[in-house]
């Protein structure tokens, strides 16, 4: 049967604090060289992944802002995609998740009164210092289409402001550094369940699915692949799961990534 790789960014393919993908680099050259799709499955966005993508030399589809939308390279592995939507010359795309104008209305409504705050109310400089991102890396990070990653003062408001969210249609979710506001419609286990669809319509054959992540917001998406696996966290904890089928790394962000598709790729 053959495999689709969906991963998780911060924590699992780059290591929380540094954001290295050194470890990650033999076995994402076996993933490109098996013909496995590898598709990252993250908070980041467009700017970020097409970056990431440069600097590792791939042009796989991916999964951007918590499963907002999912963008397939035209030509990608010489298959038709026209079925979906065109989003410029390079892209196919489908959108699950809301306008950024739509997130932003609901921000500036409550941040005040729920003490937020957003990327959207921070200069790059703060950006860079919350995540240990260069400028550059931050420019790209604050470039949102979808979502809305913030600092919520007080933890305690979190099912407060989540019940206000889901009267606007949107909702929360929770990445490594950051809270992040999207749509109630989307989260990372949609955008892979649709993938897996659109692949498996595309190639007229069924995919074994993995899936890869550290955090709360990658929950969904252990949830709905075969082959769920829980990336040991900055913290040296697990996401909690009922899954009781799930892999565990023995380590955390990228030498995790590579002990566990290693195991993929020689047991699955």
């Amino acid at each position: 049967m053959k495999k689709i790789v969906f991963t998780d960014l911060d924590g699992t393919f780059l290591n929380h604090h540094d954001y290295s993908y050194e470890e990650s680099l033999s076995s994402l050259s076996r993933l490109i060289k098996s013909d496995i799709p590898i598709i990252f499955t993250t908070s980041k966005t467009r700017s970020e992944v097409e970056e990431l993508h440069k600097q590792l030399g791939i042009n796989e589809p991916f999964i951007v802002e918590n499963g907002a939308t999912i963008f397939i390279p035209k030509g990608y592995k010489n298959k038709d995609f026209s079925f979906l939507e065109s989003f410029d010359e390079k892209y196919y795309y489908c959108k699950i998740g809301e306008d950024y104008t739509l997130i932003l209305e609901f921000y500036n409504k409550y941040k005040d009164e729920f003490t937020l705050t957003g990327f959207s109310s921070m200069s790059i400089e703060q950006i860079q210092e919350l995540t240990f991102l260069s400028y550059e890396k931050a420019k790209l990070a604050s470039k949102r289409d979808f979502t809305e990653p913030f600092i919520l003062k007080d933890e305690n408001q979190t099912e407060s402001l989540k019940q206000k969210a889901l009267a606007y249609g949107l909702t929360l979710t929770k990445g490594g550094r950051f809270y992040h506001l999207i749509g109630a419609k989307q989260d990372k286990g949609k955008a892979v369940k649709k993938a897996i669809e659109i692949f498996e319509k595309l190639f007229n054959e069924k995919f074994f699915s993995i899936a890869l992540g550290d955090g709360e917001n990658d929950l969904p998406m252990l949830e709905v692949v075969d082959l769920p696996i829980a990336i040991k966290n900055h913290k040296g904890l697990f996401v909690e799961t009922k899954n009781k089928e799930i892999l565990k790394s023995t380590y955390q962000g990228a030498k995790g990534f590579k002990e566990m598709i290693t195991k993929c790729l020689e047991n699955y």
